[in-house]
């Protein structure tokens, strides 16, 4: 089985609920709001829809135009990818595997900048995530409005933990910054 991207896993997802056509999928998952847990464009998602194809993972079930739209080819999921995307949930959910984010190797410099200055800039994330919870609770908000069950949009909790916990942690580090508990430009020749 190859491994599957966070957008091959959607795609696949996506096909196990009714077959549908690219731009289909592209609408579905900005009107859910899952295109705040995976990168997606029309484009890398045309090109995802292809490699699933050609792994047999999903196949084309015939293609329609409407008015002067361009073709759109409609697809459906196979056995092979209904099965590639059951194993793919079951070892993500259950093997852990660091992801290497960037935000911590911008934490591991912050001492080349002032400490006014990085306080400033964390004010200014603690913003955005700010930003964030509010998304993710309006999107919640909706899902529950439309009485949809938990476990499709499961994955709101998580990162609204996730997004607190580091807004929570930003807040500390300010505050021991500015109280001189955390000592900000310490002696560079260590």
């Amino acid at each position: 089985m190859a491994d599957l991207t966070p957008l091959a896993i959607s795609v696949l997802a996506l096909l196990e609920e009714k077959p549908m056509h690219a731009y289909e999928m592209y609408q579905l998952l900005v009107s859910r709001h899952n295109h705040r847990i995976v990168k997606v464009r029309p484009g890398s998602l045309y090109h995802t829809v292809e490699r699933l194809a050609g792994q047999e993972y999903v196949r084309a079930t015939g293609t329609e135009r409407a008015g002067n739209r361009p073709e759109r080819t409609t697809y459906e999921i196979t056995p092979a990818g209904s099965e590639a995307l059951v194993r793919r949930v079951e070892s993500g959910i259950e093997t852990f595997a660091y992801e290497y984010p960037v935000f911590p190797v911008f934490l591991a410099e912050a001492h080349n900048l002032d400490a006014e200055d990085a306080v400033l800039r964390f004010r200014r994330r603690i913003e955005d995530l700010d930003f964030w919870l509010a998304d993710v609770d309006k999107a919640v908000a909706g899902a529950q409005a439309r009485n949809v069950p938990e476990p499709y949009w499961l994955a709101a909790g998580y990162i609204r933990a996730q997004v607190r916990a580091e807004r929570d942690w930003l807040t500390t580090t300010i505050e021991r910054i500015e109280s001189k508990d955390l000592e900000w430009q310490p002696d560079k020749t260590q």
